[in-house]
């Protein structure tokens, strides 16, 4: 029963660090994003990491998609829709998938890592979502059971 406890808040947790990054980067909240550099206020929420924040060989990659609007709406779709699918516990393929493209390109941006040859932050919140996803755990403290009852998933299971 603990581990179903400590799944779910690891779970919700690492949910409001991506729904957090997206509303701080869609309002300029003031933490990682000032107001005037915002998305509402017609900043880029790549432009900063992807032209200051890149090292390594893929360097030039990432910061010539800095600023380009595609990038942008698929970023941030991505940090609203993870951020939704953790926290609520629903979704869990398609946020793992999602969730995992996104660590591996922000971990290849920043390549190679600082304190490990290979292993930074983002490589373990990977590993700690492909462990959420073998626990099942979105119906710990979450809606995973209620979701998967729904007729569109029933219809499409991929949006398991």
């Amino acid at each position: 029963m603990k581990k179903n406890i400590f799944a779910a808040l690891v779970r919700i947790s690492l949910g409001s660090l991506f729904l957090w990054a997206f509303f701080d980067k869609l309002l300029g909240l003031g933490f990682a994003t000032m107001p005037d550099k915002s998305w509402f206020a017609g900043g880029s929420p790549t432009f900063g990491f992807l032209t200051m924040g890149t090292t390594g060989p893929f360097k030039t990659v990432f910061m010539g998609m800095a600023g380009n609007t595609i990038v942008d709406m698929l970023f941030m779709a991505g940090l609203c829709g993870i951020g939704i699918g953790l926290i609520l516990g629903i979704a869990k393929k398609i946020t793992t998938i999602s969730v995992t493209v996104l660590l591996l390109l922000m971990w290849l941006a920043t390549f190679p890592p600082k304190n490990h040859p290979l292993i930074d932050e983002h490589i373990i919140y990977i590993f700690a979502i492909q462990l959420l996803f073998q626990l099942d755990a979105g119906k710990f403290y979450g809606f995973g059971k209620q979701w998967e009852q729904t007729n569109i998933v029933k219809k499409f299971p991929w949006l398991e």
